[in-house]
């Protein structure tokens, strides 16, 4: 039977469909109350494409959703792993706990174990390094993630693919990433009325729909004032940025648009490496080198945990290097132990 997954405008926006055009039952009730808790379209396109996956996968077992098991997640580990390419384990691990929550949606516990037990206990503590350890337990199958190492970009690789960029457009998209932190999702959500060009103040829609309000810094507000003086078309959208050419003049600009600029500009400055989110990690570790206070680099950034900003703490390898170095050099205009 072959599966298949459709854009509606009623309800979810998101259907699944069997090779009769038949819903998904289980599937789309469960997207459905995901779309009344008023979750992004982003998060609704994830779920759906999870459930998709699994949905072709389990098909062909013997099996109804209530009778799954632990033991039937781990087939369907073992099934994803043998794929070409690989599935990166927060892939997995993201699909693994889709299905759990569809689980608990229709039936209001956790998946029994079966004849697979992945209960385990350890001890954690607070990520900022204070108050006593308690135990934690966790439930069911879990790929181990790696350790992500934030890699920000260079002054020279900044410099270099900054120059690339001829519209001031593209210079406020790239500097609200590189001076605000901005995520791209957020960049193209901006609507004119979130710029508050007196106050010198941006208002940003992050996820989970939580507001900030960020500071403009001086160079990105005198790019944005020369991009609505000089640039943007006359149209009648209330998005911030717009296609400035071509069909879609004065129309939102798209994801696609932005990863078609940046893909241009990395070929045109030769930074391989440039792309939205690194940006924004340049950002972040900026900020950490300058010496800002966690909270407010969470705030700047729009974690809602902790544990996401510290990843900011944690050096990069040129970082060990630079400190390194300046530590053997410290180290070498000691005065030298007097002899005995």
């Amino acid at each position: 039977m072959k599966l298949a997954l459709v854009h509606l405008s009623a309800t979810c926006p998101y259907r699944l469909l069997d090779d009769a055009d038949h819903e998904i039952a289980w599937a789309n009730d469960f997207l459905d109350a995901q779309h009344l808790r008023q979750l992004s379209p982003r998060s609704l396109r994830a779920y759906a494409y999870d459930l998709l996956h699994f949905a072709r996968w389990f098909q062909s077992r013997p099996q109804t959703l209530s009778e799954i098991t632990e033991s039937t997640l781990l087939d369907y580990v073992r099934h994803q792993l043998s794929q070409r390419p690989q599935p990166t384990p927060q892939t997995v691990n993201h699909r693994l706990t889709v299905i759990r929550c569809v689980y608990r949606f229709h039936y209001g516990q956790e998946i029994p174990s079966g004849h697979s037990h992945f209960q385990r206990k350890w001890s954690t503590r607070c990520p900022i390094g204070y108050g006593r350890p308690h135990r934690a337990i966790a439930f069911g199958l879990r790929l181990r993630q790696p350790r992500r190492v934030i890699q920000p970009l260079t002054t020279e690789q900044v410099t270099k693919f900054w120059a690339s960029f001829r519209t001031f457009r593209d210079l406020a998209v790239i500097g609200l990433m590189l001076l605000d932190g901005l995520r791209s999702c957020e960049v193209l959500a901006l609507q004119l009325e979130d710029l508050k060009l007196a106050d010198a103040l941006l208002h940003v829609l992050g996820k989970g729909k939580k507001q900030r309000t960020l500071p403009l810094p001086g160079e990105i507000l005198e790019v944005l004032q020369s991009y609505l003086r000089l640039e943007r078309p006359l149209t009648n959208s209330t998005y911030l940025f717009v296609s400035l050419k071509g069909r879609r003049r004065g129309q939102p600009m798209t994801p696609a648009g932005l990863r078609s600029l940046f893909r241009h500009h990395r070929l045109r400055s030769e930074v391989r490496t440039a792309n939205p989110h690194r940006f924004r990690h340049t950002f972040g570790a900026d900020m950490v080198r300058a010496g800002i206070s966690l909270p407010a680099l969470q705030h700047l950034m729009g974690h809602s945990q902790i544990h996401t900003t510290l990843l900011y703490v944690q050096l990069a390898p040129s970082d060990v290097w630079r400190e390194y170095a300046r530590a053997v050099a410290n180290r070498s205009r000691l005065p030298s132990p007097p002899k005995i």
